[in-house]
Formats: C-alpha cells, structure tokens, sequence
C-alpha cells in the first residue's frame, strides 16, 4: 500500500513567482493548500537564493508547526528543530535550483537541485554566490562557475548541503542531455563526483530508462516535479516518498544509502523532451525515424532537438530491461487531471474538469489516494461515473497510451484502440 503511515511523499524540486515563466500566485498559502490536495506530505522552498523569496521565507516559515505553539511562548525564542520549517503545521526544507553555464574545452550548461540544512547556511551558500554575480533576477540564477567547483565550495561551506543533478536527461540543461555538452558524472564533476549521491529523473525519463547507465548503479534515483505553478496537474507530478520523518539529515540520509521507499514518476512520454523533433515544424520521431533522417529535419533541414529516448540509447551500458539490484520500486502514473481531460473530451484546466476533480477531491481526501490506492469497488460504491473509473484504473495498470512530447511539447494522452470509447 502507497499510503502508508510511516512513509510520506516529498516534492523538493520547485520554484517560486520569482522564478521565469512561473505563477504570479505562487506563494506558501497556496503551495500548502494544493500539496494537501495532491497528497503531498513535504514539500521543497524552492528559489532559496531570491532575496524577496529568502524575505518571505524568513518571514513566514517557523521553526516547529503551529500545533506545537504553546501558549504565550514568543516564536522568536524557540529553537529551529532538525531543518524543516512549517506553514502553520505543513513542513518544508530549504531548496533551489542552480544553473551553471561556463566553458571546460566547450561550452557546458547545467541545471542543479540544493538542498539546505538550514536558514543559517542558505546564506552562507548566498555570500559565497554573491562573490560569483547576481542572484535577485531570477530564482534560479546563472552563474559561471564547473560543476567540480561548485560542489567543491558548497562541500567547505556543509558537508550536508545536497546537490542533485536536474532533469538530468534534458536536452540543455540536464547533465546527460544532448546540448549539455557531457556525456558523464565523472565528466562534470571529476573528483568532486563522490559528494554527488543522487540525480533526478525528470519527466522525460524514468529509474527504468536510467537503469541502463552503469555510472548510476551507485546514485539513488529520485524524482521531484520541477513545478512553476501550485496547480496539482504540475505540483508533485513526480516525487519520492520517503520513511516519515521530521529531521533534514535523515532524509539526506535516505538518499545517500538509497533507503526511501520508491518514486512516482509520470510516463516518460508525457515529458516535453522524449521524442527527437521540432515543435517550429510541427514534427517529432522516435530515435529510429531519427537515425533514418540523419537528425535533419524534413520541413527546415535543420538539426532535430534530440530527445530522451535518443539521448538514452546513445549513452546505454546496458540493454533494456537491465534493472540494478538495489532498484526502487516506483509508481508510472498521470497527473489526474489529464485523466479526466481524456474523458470529458476537455483541457485540464477546463471547468468541466476542474468540477469532477473537486468532487473526487471531496469524496476520497486527496489526488495520490484516488490515482493509487482507492479500489474500483469503492469508486463504484459512490457512484463515480464508469468512464472515469476505467480510465483510472488503466492508468493506475500503465494502460493509458501517450503521444510523446517533443521540444518543449508536452506529450498528449490518447484512446487508443485496446482503451475504452468515450461517449
């Protein structure tokens, strides 16, 4: 069972309104609300090194939840308790998103996860990053400093900060991606690679794709959203669940000796870097088609993005299928929302679905129980609607087929001919 007591599950890898092309609305009330929906028991900050972001998170985040107050104790006298802070009672730690681009013989650009122990050293890691340039443009901040270097310094600054290569499949920023110019862990981070325990899926792939890379064998595979709104279509899409606790060192501790529970991890299909393609040209394949057209693109002639899958098949040790003996388990589902869209005939974001999700939202408490756990029979007890209970089901069983995304495109779930039609 998925929801059990003593595990939980934790988005850390999302961002703040002050990050590009994010929410206007992205605040902690709302961030709060919408984990709660979707299942969530932790979440990550996000933007950590945005100075306004920094001030609210300063400001709105304490040290223990509100339940634990006692009366007439002033909040500024208690002490910080083991580097989760809470919006009233729902915890966070201190995260954020690096991006660095430089030279090492070519051009290298990568996006990496921090995460903090404490308030304390995320100002340390801000002093240090304020010698390097600017950090109040963007919530996730370009600097140009290596991979090595990078994780050299935030070593002397905590042996406790965790850096986790993002996306890690993408084609620019994700370390193993087409355009990152790298094609190792050993390549970016050289001798610093011992103090790198981890790297993130990224929608585009999953633990199954990177089980083929013998460099990962010993890296815990994790996954977090990368999420730019609180909506719970992109909120906790992908996450890790962990065994329950309240204490940051414990949960670096389970990523580093790989012991959390398993990912959730949507069909690598639906990511928007899968597929080789244009979205210009209106034009995707798969890596064979690819190989076929020289990675030319048939309507411009120019070079094709190259996508996942590709990029997997030209870096693999091993073929598919191969599966590393300390494997996690791990959950491939779609957001449910995309479910529901896929039956009514609608977008995610349309009324008529926005008022079936809120129905099953008050009927069943949250989205991960009703995607994972809650059985047919009971859907059917409550007179859920049979289309929508199959369609659950199915996705629940991996049964539901997606058109896979391509530069930039999010895949589309599709009825195929084996899923049932739709009225």
């Amino acid at each position: 069972m998925l929801m059990n007591s003593d595990w939980f599950i934790a988005d850390l890898h999302i961002h703040s309104r002050f990050s590009r092309a994010c929410s206007s609305n992205l605040n902690f009330e709302n961030l709060v609300k919408w984990a709660k929906i979707k299942g969530l028991n932790l979440i990550g900050t996000g933007d950590f090194t945005h100075p306004l972001w920094l001030k609210e998170i300063k400001e709105q985040l304490k040290f223990v939840p509100a339940s634990d107050l006692k009366e007439n104790q002033p909040e500024g006298k208690l002490t910080e308790k083991n580097g989760f802070y809470y919006y009233n009672d729902f915890p966070f730690i201190i995260t954020g998103e690096i991006s660095l681009i430089y030279t090492q013989d070519k051009g290298r650009r990568i996006h990496l996860v921090v995460l903090v122990p404490n308030l304390e050293i995320a100002d340390k890691i801000n002093s240090y990053l304020d010698t390097k340039g600017r950090r109040d443009y963007d919530g996730r901040p370009i600097f140009k400093i290596s991979g090595e270097e990078f994780v050299k310094q935030m070593m002397s600054i905590s042996s406790e900060i965790e850096i986790i290569p993002a996306h890690i499949w993408t084609p620019w920023f994700g370390l193993f991606g087409s355009m990152s110019g790298f094609d190792s862990l050993k390549e970016c981070f050289k001798e610093q690679i011992e103090n790198i325990h981890a790297i993130e899926t990224g929608m585009s792939s999953d633990p199954e794709m990177n089980w083929r890379i013998k460099e990962l064998e010993n890296k815990a595979i994790v996954s977090f959203s990368d999420s730019h709104s609180f909506w719970p279509f992109r909120l906790g899409r992908e996450a890790t669940i962990f065994k329950k606790t309240d204490s940051y060192l414990e949960l670096i501790r389970q990523i580093r000796n790989k012991d959390f529970i398993a990912t959730i991890e949507t069909e690598p299909a639906y990511g928007k870097y899968h597929y080789d393609g244009h979205r210009n040209c209106n034009f995707s394949c798969s890596p064979e088609e690819s190989k076929k057209l020289n990675g030319i693109c048939p309507a411009c002639k120019k070079p094709l993005t190259i996508g996942v899958d590709n990029r997997v098949e030209q870096l693999a040790n091993y073929e598919k299928g191969h599966k590393f003996g300390d494997a996690k388990p791990f959950y491939r589902i779609l957001p449910l929302q995309e479910i529901l869209a896929l039956a009514l005939g609608s977008s995610v974001e349309s009324k008529a679905v926005w008022n079936v999700y809120n129905s099953l939202i008050a009927e069943f408490g949250n989205e991960f129980e009703i995607l994972l756990e809650i059985p047919r029979e009971e859907f059917t007890r409550k007179n859920i609607n049979e289309k929508i209970i199959e369609l659950i089901i199915r996705n629940r069983n991996e049964k539901i087929k997606v058109k896979p995304g391509y530069d930039g495109e999010y895949g589309k779930a599709m009825l195929g001919e084996k899923q049932i039609t739709l009225i």
